[in-house]
């Protein structure tokens, strides 16, 4: 079973910075990528950012991209979300996901319990 713990969360003013991490346990991830998603009030849970384990290729949202930077560590299976930048926009709860890479944006795969980002203008 694996289980997915996510910390960094919280409140931040526009133009500010936080930065997320999901620490996985359970298995190994050779074949897998890690991200996260988010899902504002009201709104689709929506793709943010993607790492493979393997090769460390990233990609992002359109919305994300040249603000937020995804980064691994794979002697911790632990993955991180640095946010600059941030807007209102950027509100909503963000949820660490754990799926093989060809499938990340569908819903399969293991998902952390998510954390609160509130951006205030």
């Amino acid at each position: 079973q694996v289980q997915l713990v996510e910390s960094g969360g919280g409140l931040v003013q526009a133009g500010g910075s936080l930065r997320l991490s999901c620490a996985a346990s359970g298995r190994t991830f050779s074949n897998y990528a890690m991200g996260w998603f988010r899902q504002a009030p009201g709104k689709e849970r929506e793709f943010v950012a993607r790492i493979t384990w393997s090769t460390g290729s990233t990609e992002y949202a359109s919305s994300v991209k040249g603000r937020f930077t995804i980064s691994r560590e794979n002697t911790k299976n632990a993955v991180y979300l640095q946010m600059n930048a941030m807007k209102p926009e950027d509100t909503a709860v963000y949820y660490c996901k754990v799926a093989p890479t060809t499938t990340f944006t569908t819903d399969f795969g293991f998902w952390g319990q998510g954390t609160q980002v509130t951006v205030s203008s």
